[in-house]
């Protein structure tokens, strides 16, 4: 799962949940729960593919309010049956969901993109601007690192996001990236 931690800004789960239904068509069965702190909200696409194949998956966007921040999970996993959530539970709060192959590849990408895209505008309104993250602090796990590491200690993100590439001179906006965002090369660390 994709994670991206959002210091000093506490987003409201109920309305950033709403705001995220709107990115879904028809073609999209969606479920929302809340499990302890987390907000879930589950997406697949309906179809013969899943229908005929009988796998059960789902874009899931986990939303955490955490000391200090808000913390936000994408990816692809097994579709939750309401009746078995108070299981599911315990799975969510230690993270260790299981994630399922990319089944639906064909329109993950883009509809991932279309929810960050609705994350980072929620978490822009409510902390006035682009929240950048803190020097020195990981964007991914909220971490302290060391001055010029390129990756966190603690969880192992990527930290070049807002350097520059040395082919091209662009700034580096996904801090997962390994080519640059603008012209393509490979990122050095």
């Amino acid at each position: 799962m994709d994670s991206r931690y959002y210091p000093g800004v506490e987003a409201e789960p109920a309305k950033l949940i709403g705001e995220l239904r709107q990115i879904f068509s028809d073609e999209y069965e969606i479920q929302t729960m809340q499990v302890s702190a987390t907000s879930v909200l589950q997406a697949r696409k309906a179809g013969t593919l899943r229908e005929l194949t009988g796998l059960s998956a789902a874009l899931t966007i986990k939303i955490t309010p955490e000391p200090g921040g808000t913390r936000v999970e994408i990816g692809m996993q097994k579709w939750f049956d309401k009746a078995a959530v108070a299981a599911v539970a315990v799975m969510l709060s230690a993270g260790l969901l299981l994630a399922l192959p990319a089944l639906g590849a064909y329109w993950q990408y883009r509809i991932t993109e279309d929810a960050w895209k609705v994350i980072e505008d929620h978490i822009a309104k409510k902390a006035g601007g682009y929240v950048p993250p803190l020097p020195g602090r990981c964007g991914t796990c909220g971490a302290a690192n060391s001055a010029g590491s390129a990756f966190c200690s603690t969880c192992g993100a990527n930290l070049r996001a807002g350097l520059t590439c040395e082919g091209c001179g662009a700034v580096q906006k996904d801090s997962s990236g390994r080519f640059c965002n603008k012209c393509g090369k490979p990122l050095t660390s």
